[in-house]
């Protein structure tokens, strides 16, 4: 773009841009200290210190953040040839328990851990992140004296199915109460300002850039007379909603589903009803937020279940059939089960913290938990049972000797550009699990088969602070489906209120506007979809993503006064190249219909004194997988050992 469009959307404006990597934190040693020595051994090289360092705070970091610049680079080294061990610094630590990876999976590991074996147990949580909580991630935005909160990844405590009696469990003895959600929403405030969803139809992929009121969730003859559809198009589109067709008389429902099990909905919609494939256009991105892949990969029994149009004359009886992934009316008290944090589920992350080392985290209830301040330089306090070492990626852990009678394991790791080790008594791998064979290579070949089957799913979190939000008032919109643009949908913050803290009520006042994108490529079968969408995010820079927020916010909101030169105060762009755990499907993987054990079944036993944790391990992309993961986890690794 020309230096003077740059200057139209803001490019040049000072809005804070920095993170750990290009600001003043890096390299820092502020706080170290030399390590007990014993009498004649030679002193511990010092640490860098550098969660000690004044000002350290990754919520407040903006700019490129997830999975941030310094968290993987040590990642991708290992899986290319990885690291000599030899001479790596002995830090002389010996814990009862090493976890792998800060996020809920690990942290909720190392408290049933700590409940099980007490208080005092030593248990040392280490990660590759500057902050903890995985893809659980806060981020804030500080304007005249006040602090907005967004959520830079897992969104809320809900699943499609019900939560499990561990998972709930947790979630109450934490001190959340999700019976009280609709006491801390303000569900009337945008309805009592007339807003409601809208549609960005972009001029690359509809002819022309068009704001319309109304989404494909009901797509009315309105509403599609105000977009830039060919009028044949839209006759279809109609036709799709309202047509009730059975295209398979004389088939049972279960006979239905096992056939659209096999086939994606874009097969369903351009073969089976034969339309124009022009008609998938407002639906493409429908599913990006649970597959992280549109309609073209996704079955189209799953796209029944839910509530894209079609099916409407097959008379399909509720209930999950063979491989299918989501039907909430068989499962409706799981609608029931939701909690939205202001920062999403990084409040449970910090609440599982508070657990861990107390004196990091103040308060004492779920609804303090919001506006507390972590004080960091405690989380790897040797004065603690429990510690938390960020900044650190682990490279190998290893038995110390055969698995089946080793007496504990060896945890090498990275830190400040050296190779650590610690000692432990076991270990929990609550990390990703395609990394897994790269730590620990000696699990058997059957293991790090199925540990390598799992391929996460590559998404953007995208928070925009802006200091209005007149434009959406105007436009009458809180929500934008925009399905031809690369952030695929834009949306006004929740309107919840938690203790302190409390929510913009003002369309004249601050607020977060939060944005995603499913970084797939349509037309490739859906695992092969993430690995290039994969690579996309990694080659592409901030600025190029920054100047895309500008003009696509400019483009939909202009009509109603949107300046995306003045009314933007900071953009955070978390960007997960791995991102949700992959989750099996009827199209990808053949077993899902036939039966038979599950690859992540087979890649999460416990060997030895290493167990393996994460969502990965259930296959299931939500905070309850997680935790259940944690548990048994560490069940299964308490047994044996």
């Amino acid at each position: 773009m020309s230096t003077r469009r740059d200057r139209d959307l803001g490019m040049d404006r000072p809005i804070t841009r920095r993170d750990f990597i290009n600001g003043v934190a890096v390299g820092l040693g502020a706080g170290s200290v030399l390590a007990g020595c014993g009498p004649g051994e030679p002193p511990v090289p010092p640490d860098s210190g550098l969660e000690k360092a004044a000002g350290y705070y990754p919520p407040s970091l903006t700019g490129l953040r997830g999975d941030h610049e310094g968290s993987f680079e040590q990642a991708h080294r290992m899986r290319e040839g990885g690291f000599p061990l030899e001479g790596a610094i002995d830090r002389r630590e010996t814990y009862d328990l090493v976890v792998v990876g800060g996020g809920i999976s690990g942290l909720a590991a190392a408290h049933y851990y700590k409940q099980k074996a007490g208080a005092g147990a030593k248990i040392l949580v280490l990660d590759n992140h500057d902050d903890f909580g995985g893809h659980a991630k806060r981020n804030e935005f500080t304007h005249n004296g006040r602090t907005w909160i967004g959520y830079g990844g897992t969104q809320s405590i809900d699943s499609p199915a019900p939560y499990s009696a561990t998972a709930k469990a947790l979630i109450t003895d934490l001190g959340i109460d999700v019976s009280r959600y609709q006491q801390v929403l303000d569900s009337g405030l945008y309805k009592s300002l007339g807003l409601s969803g809208g549609t960005f139809f972009d001029k690359e992929t509809f002819g022309a850039d068009r704001l319309v009121v109304g989404t494909s969730r009901n797509a009315s003859k309105e509403f599609l007379a105000q977009s830039p559809l060919p009028a044949a198009i839209q006759q279809q589109i109609l036709r799709l909603n309202t047509e009730k067709r059975d295209l398979y008389p004389g088939l049972s429902s279960a006979e239905k589903k096992a056939k659209l099990a096999r086939m994606s909905y874009t097969d369903f919609v351009t073969k089976e009803w034969k339309l124009d494939p022009q008609v998938l256009g407002i639906y493409q991105t429908r599913t990006y937020g649970l597959f992280g892949f549109g309609v073209d990969a996704v079955p189209a029994q799953d796209a029944w279940a839910l509530g894209l149009p079609g099916f409407q004359g097959l008379n399909l009886e509720p209930g999950n059939g063979p491989g299918q992934n989501h039907d909430s009316r068989q499962y409706p008290e799981a609608d029931e089960y939701y909690f939205h944090f202001p920062d999403g589920n990084a409040s449970i992350a910090r609440l599982l913290v508070r657990r861990l080392i107390p004196a990091a985290v103040p308060g004492t209830t779920a609804d303090d938990i919001v506006t507390a301040k972590i004080d960091y330089a405690k989380l790897d306090d040797a004065a603690s049972p429990a510690r938390i070492r960020l900044n650190s990626t682990v490279v190998r852990v290893a038995h110390d000797g055969p698995a089946a009678s080793a007496g504990g394991v060896t945890v090498h790791y990275v830190r400040d550009g050296k190779v650590h080790l610690v000692r432990a008594k076991a270990a929990v791998l609550a990390c990703w699990h395609h990394v897994i064979p790269h730590i620990c290579p000696e699990l058997p070949e059957t293991q790090i088969t199925a540990l390598r089957y799992a391929k996460k799913v590559p998404l953007v979190y995208t928070n925009i602070f802006v200091k209005q939000w007149t434009a959406f008032e105007k436009l009458k919109v809180n929500n934008i489906s925009s399905p031809g643009m690369w952030h695929a949908s834009t949306n006004l913050d929740f309107p919840v209120s938690v203790g302190s803290y409390t929510h913009t009520k003002s369309p004249a006042d601050p607020i977060v506007l939060h944005m995603t994108k499913a970084a797939c490529k349509p037309g490739l079968p859906g695992p092969a979809q993430h690995v290039a969408g994969r690579a996309e995010l990694l080659r592409t820079s901030f600025e190029t993503i920054e100047r895309g927020i500008r003009d696509q916010l400019g483009r939909m909101l202009g009509g109603g006064g949107f300046d995306p030169a003045g009314d933007i105060l900071g953009i955070t762009v978390n960007r997960w190249p791995h991102g949700y755990s992959y989750q099996y499907s009827s199209l990808a993987d053949p077993f899902w219909l036939e039966g038979g054990e599950e690859p992540c079944a087979v890649a999460r036993k416990t060997y030895g004194r290493i167990a393996i944790a994460n969502s990965d391990a259930a296959a299931y992309a939500y905070t309850d997988a997680a935790i259940d993961q944690g548990y048994r986890a560490v069940e299964e690794l308490t047994a044996r050992t």
